[in-house]
């Protein structure tokens, strides 16, 4: 049976990698899994692990208060993480109360980044590389901008982190299920790309499928799945009822493209390296 990852060599984007891993191994790749690429926002579940590593180590607490000046005083790290706190996609926009609903933010990663900076006394990239990058052997790939979006590297590397979401060595168990839960349920927002959902669920610094119909991961994964797409035409998925994450890299912007091939796509993968699987629609 042919492997479904040769269906990218139709897509619209000229270059795309794919890869899928379980916990402890790559299953199987298609094209230059070593060609750096852009993460766009698939950054964020890298800078929310580095965030979440520092929580681990003490050095910054979930329930702080940590939003800037223009934000509500009661703004804290698990809000930024969540997109629940009230600040605009960019510096500069109206902010509200957090927890009325959620708000997609970039400027709130860029907060969290320069709170880390500030507790461990070095750049967010470095600190970033030194506690995620390197321990995982990620060493292709580096943050070259935003602690939100500013990622390069390979499918190969991102596979690595896929395996850390599914059986991780760096965080504690119960501090990534705490992360790939539901934050702050029952919020509405606009998921990227994919249009409003009530509830839009997000967990910290990951975004979780639940209810949401369509989704850009198909019908075949589990609810518990969490994982970020990025405007860079990348995605990671991970669904840890399967034991099974998908990486994709891609040299064309997010567009109509990825919405059409990506579901589909998904639900392949599925089909071929867990069959047992039963359909969650």
């Amino acid at each position: 049976m042919p492997s479904p990852l040769v269906d990218v060599e139709s897509w619209e984007p000229d270059t795309v990698v794919v890869g899928v891993t379980g916990p402890t191994a790559t299953l199987a790749t298609h094209g230059d899994v070593d060609l750096p690429l852009p993460f766009a926002s698939v950054t964020k579940p890298l800078t929310a692990t580095a965030v979440l590593l520092a929580a681990q180590e003490g050095l910054l607490h979930l329930d702080e208060p940590a939003g800037p000046p223009e934000a509500h005083p009661g703004v804290t790290v698990r809000h930024l993480l969540a997109h629940a706190s009230g600040l605009p996609p960019a510096r500069g926009g109206p902010v509200s109360l957090p927890e009325r609903r959620r708000t997609y933010s970039d400027w709130g990663y860029e907060v969290l980044g320069e709170l880390v900076a500030v507790r461990t006394g070095r750049p967010f990239a470095d600190h970033l590389d030194l506690v995620v990058l390197r321990p995982l052997g990620m060493h292709a790939t580096q943050l070259v901008g935003p602690a939100g979006s500013g990622a390069v590297g390979t499918v190969h590397d991102l596979l690595r982190f896929a395996r850390e979401l599914l059986a991780p060595q760096l965080l504690d168990q119960a501090l990534l299920d705490a992360a790939t839960r539901v934050a702050f349920p029952g919020l509405e927002g606009v998921l990227p790309g994919f249009g409003r959902h009530c509830p839009n669920d997000w967990g910290l610094g990951v975004e979780r499928k639940g209810t949401k119909r369509p989704h850009w991961t198909g019908e075949l994964l589990s609810p518990q799945t969490f994982g970020h797409i990025g405007s860079s035409g990348a995605f990671l998925w991970v669904d840890p009822t399967l034991e099974l994450a998908c990486v994709e890299l891609a040299d064309r912007p997010f567009g109509p493209w990825a919405t059409e091939v990506w579901p589909g796509f998904s639900d392949a993968v599925v089909t071929a390296f867990a069959p047992d699987a039963t359909s969650v629609a």
